[in-house]
């Protein structure tokens, strides 16, 4: 960027001849033309659906910086302008507000735009926008029309030419402002100063960046500051009381405007100064002055130890904006919504609404004293007229000064909640689609200005991006928890002489679905015990685990021994070419003999409380993990199972956790279960998942099975 008086060439960065400044003088001539006071050229990148700004004029680029490179799908005007060939002119700051959100919350302030494409007929070259103080008609004139698409034509033609000869264009220098002749030639430069210096009041001179180039004596003590500290520096920066967004607001306001803005300030420790700007198309010229009538003055002000007078601060946007990264599920959304957002503009009750299968959905509310009141437009088909209806479907917010307005619009009142008075209706939309509506309800008639709809809605739009992943994630844990229950048994059937219980607990890091599993299988003469664990914790795991648990099942029904099944799961995970491997515990249960035969492939040893009360770690003999080693062989043990006996096989992640010795959580479990192996199955399968050396942070998922042994009645 050039603070430089006008369009010159541009040396290249990588030493490549100066570009030509033909998007420049193009740019200044159509804005000549029909009175524009700002513009910029955009080219669209030739290897990606990108526009990048190549030159601004009238305005410092800071003003545009974030639009400064813009994807085709952006919503805003040049992007619409050049994507779907047309012009796009916005009238004024309620249409730009209601039309575009995302560009009034930044540029809240009195101006139109108009937005073309530059294109030939066969090719899309980039676009352009103009823009004119908020004096300018609410339409164009077939005049200015005409001659802002006659040159955009003129500048494609250009870009045509330059690509055909190879001469591609780039960016350029912008131009920000002209020299101010006249003025020395005729007062003179010392008199002029004099007689400037002489006023009783103080004048400063801002350039287009908002930097002081001029000011008296008289503004000098009446800002506090020497004249040597104040040049070349941003007053709402050099000077720490005016050290508020409201003021720079002030500043930009009146440039974009060109209308003549005021405001009035407290300089510590009680006197009130009123600024007065005039702005013109090089610059401000601002008269500080002490202000009278403070106190009728000062009402719309802010005074000393206030707040902001923003409708939301920079920190809280910020805070709210951080705070909405951290919402997992749809719920968080909606409490953070009602204490960050509903408290901060002022609110007394709000609703989010959803969709699904045609119908509304009430995804939460806060504030509304019945909650019958909200939860009535549950199940409301989205073909009814209402306000939460035509926001979610058009995706333009909707606001009610009062009840009257809502009423007059929508006859029927189906969303007039009782007790409140004026309503916001913020469409949710993330990714380019309609995700709800947030409602937001006050207890008195409220006026919506223009810079606060603005603000309103592009907090709808960090509220869309945070709703939308809400519901991703309680859709996947939907997904998740449905999958692993599908994968489980649903109950344990064991045989005549033992019982059994099971727990499943899901990993606290990634998706809640994992590959750790338990089954038992009912056959006759002697049933079947298995558990396992197939490395990680996801949809991959979790697939596999449901294959290993088939075929188990089925090889335990054919009749295999321990050791036949473990070998025929080992082959058949070698035969599914699977890249993950699984360790596994299966054990043939005999109760009338009081005993149980086990193979083991890498898993961790079973605990047996004896009905003593004594606990011991079963040494049992083992094969590797499954899926390693197609010819790999699975010794057997047999096991005292005496009636009273409890066996508590488990996965890895009971025992295992960052930090903790296995030996000392395999002592500690079996502490519990001498305390209290007694305890209903039930009860002590609880006690043992809580017992987990990982109660907190879990990294691996936890699955438990219990078989005590009973006497034959």
């Amino acid at each position: 960027m050039s603070d430089g008086p006008g369009p010159g060439p541009v040396p290249a960065a990588d030493g490549m001849p100066a570009v030509q400044p033909v998007l420049s003088l193009a740019l200044v001539s159509m804005m000549q033309a029909v009175r524009a006071h700002s513009g910029a050229v955009y080219l669209l990148r030739p290897d990606e659906p990108v526009l990048e700004m190549a030159v601004m004029a009238g305005m410092p680029r800071a003003f545009a910086a974030p639009w400064q490179r813009v994807g085709l799908r952006a919503p805003i005007p040049v992007a619409d302008a050049a994507r779907e060939r047309r012009l796009v002119w916005v009238g004024g700051e309620e249409e730009m507000a209601r039309r575009y959100p995302r560009i009034a919350v930044v540029l809240a302030y009195p101006f139109s735009l108009a937005a073309l494409p530059v294109a030939t007929e066969h090719r899309l070259y980039g676009a352009v926008f103009v823009t004119w103080p908020g004096a300018h008609a609410p339409e164009l004139s077939d005049a200015e029309r005409d001659q802002l698409w006659a040159a955009c034509d003129r500048l494609a033609l250009r870009l045509e030419g330059a690509a055909r000869d190879n001469r591609p264009l780039g960016h350029e220098t912008d131009v920000i402002t002209e020299p101010v002749a006249g003025v020395a030639d005729t007062l003179g430069s010392v008199e002029a100063a004099r007689m400037v210096s002489r006023l009783p009041y103080g004048l400063v001179s801002l350039d287009l960046h908002g930097r002081i180039g001029f000011l008296n004596t008289a503004a000098a003590e009446l800002l506090g500051r020497p004249v040597g500290e104040l040049l070349g520096t941003l007053p709402w920066v050099s000077v720490p009381w005016l050290n508020d967004p409201m003021y720079e607001d002030r500043y930009r306001g009146a440039l974009l405007s060109q209308q003549v803005t005021s405001f009035v300030a407290l300089r510590p420790p009680g006197e009130w100064l009123s600024f007065r700007m005039y702005p013109s198309t090089t610059g401000l010229s601002v008269r500080i002055s002490r202000a009278r009538a403070v106190a009728e003055m000062a009402r719309g002000t802010p005074r000393a130890g206030a707040s902001p007078s923003r409708l939301v601060t920079i920190s809280q946007l910020l805070g709210l904006a951080g705070a909405l990264t951290e919402a997992v599920g749809v719920q968080d959304v909606v409490q953070l919504v009602w204490s960050e957002v509903a408290a901060a503009v002022g609110s007394q009750a709000m609703m989010i609404l959803g969709s699904q299968g045609g119908r509304l959905h009430v995804l939460g509310h806060r504030g509304y004293p019945d909650p019958h009141t909200a939860e009535r437009f549950h199940g409301l088909p989205l073909t009814e007229r209402t306000p939460g209806t035509q926001a979610l479907h058009s995706g333009v917010p909707a606001f009610f000064d009062s009840r009257e307005q809502l009423e007059r619009l929508y006859p029927g009142r189906y969303e007039s909640p009782d007790g409140f008075a004026a309503w916001a209706y913020l469409p949710l939309i993330a990714s380019g689609r309609p995700v709800g509506t947030c409602v937001l309800a006050y207890a008195e008639p409220h006026a919506f200005p223009a810079d606060e709809r603005a603000v309103l809605t592009s907090l709808g739009g960090l509220i869309a991006q945070a709703l939308e992943r809400a519901l991703l994630y309680d859709a996947k844990n939907r997904l998740a928890h449905g999958l692993q229950q599908a994968l489980l048994p649903h109950s344990l059937a064991p045989p005549p002489g033992i019982e059994a219980a099971a727990r499943y607990v899901p990993a606290t890091q990634g998706m809640d679905i994992g590959g750790d599993f338990y089954d038992l299988v009912p056959t006759l003469p002697l049933a079947a015990a298995v558990i396992g664990d197939v490395q990680g914790h996801n949809v991959a795991a979790a697939g596999l685990m449901g294959q290993i648990r088939t075929g188990v099942r089925a090889y335990t029904t054919v009749g295999q021994a321990p050791h036949e099944v473990m070998s025929s799961t080992n082959r058949l995970l070698i035969d599914l070419g699977a890249e993950l491997f699984a360790s596994c515990l299966y054990l043939r249960l005999d109760p009338v003999r009081g005993r149980a035969v086990m193979a083991r492939a890498g898993h961790p040893p079973p605990l047996l409380r004896r009905p003593d009360g004594r606990v011991r770690v079963l040494d049992l003999a083992g094969g590797p993990l499954l899926g390693i080693r197609a010819a790999a062989v699975y010794p057997t043990t047999e096991v005292d199972l005496a009636p009273g006996s409890v066996l508590v096989l488990y996965t890895d992640g009971l025992v295992e956790a960052p930090g903790i010795d296995i030996e000392d959580a395999l002592a500690g479990l079996g502490e519990l279960l001498a305390e209290t192996g007694d305890r209903p199955l039930e009860r002590l399968a609880d006690d043992v998942v809580r017992h987990s050396a990982a109660t907190g942070e879990r990294v691996d998922d936890v699955a438990v099975l219990l078989l005590r042994a009973h006497a034959e009645p």
